[in-house]
């Protein structure tokens, strides 16, 4: 009783930051970048962003669907029982989404490198989180070796896998962002692009808090 009030309140706090940072980084800046020819308009590349982030929802929905249809099905399913790690792990991502959030203020503030330090800070969180989930995984399956073969194990792997390449690929836009920031780009298209990282980030938390509440609670 008292994990399902922690991990409602957790998510309720999330939404909200969610909601409150997506408003926050949501700013119509105006014009093409300058000295970045190959530039996309922000409008076009937050709406791209959005579009995809539907895509993702909707992949995570037919899984979760899938997880629930499976598990009401009976025959040979198991209950899994969740390492506490991924408690914690949840709180690095949140901290993570929390230093996006800071380094696309900041740089919309003009404070270059204080932006830059917390955008590595959020990368560094992200893969503390990726190690965590790694770690996660070496402890189910030797905490559930008399129900091995159990279908509810095969979609923890592939729901926790899912969201890590997820978020493999924004690191990646990560990476790109900040070798612009060490090559010296206009810091407008360098917030341009923090805004866009951060918003990704918020959206995968979210993802995860769903995809950890229904392993828990299912």
């Amino acid at each position: 009783m008292s994990n399902t009030a922690i991990f409602i309140a957790l998510l309720t706090g999330v939404v909200v930051w969610f909601v409150v940072a997506s408003r926050l980084t949501a700013k119509p800046w105006r014009g093409e970048t300058k000295g970045d020819v190959g530039a996309i308009p922000l409008p076009a590349a937050r709406i791209g962003l959005w579009a995809f982030m539907a895509v993702v929802t909707s992949l995570f929905s037919l899984f979760v669907s899938a997880y629930a249809m499976r598990m009401h099905h009976g025959l040979g399913w198991c209950h899994l029982t969740i390492p506490n790690l991924l408690w914690y792990n949840s709180l690095v991502l949140l901290g993570a989404s929390v230093a996006m959030q800071l380094a696309s203020s900041l740089a919309g503030r003009g404070r270059r490198a204080t932006a830059r330090t917390a955008m590595l800070a959020g990368g560094v969180l992200t893969i503390g989180f990726l190690v965590g989930q790694i770690l996660a995984w070496q402890a189910i399956g030797p905490s559930l070796y008399f129900i091995q073969g159990s279908p509810a194990i095969a979609f923890f792997y592939v729901l926790t896998t899912l969201h890590g390449l997820h978020l493999i690929g924004g690191l990646y836009v990560l990476g790109r962002t900040m070798g612009r920031f060490n090559a010296g780009a206009e810091l407008l298209d360098l917030r341009q692009s923090l805004s866009l990282c951060a918003t990704y980030w918020h959206f995968l938390l979210l993802v995860w808090l769903a995809v950890f509440g229904v392993l828990l609670f299912l």
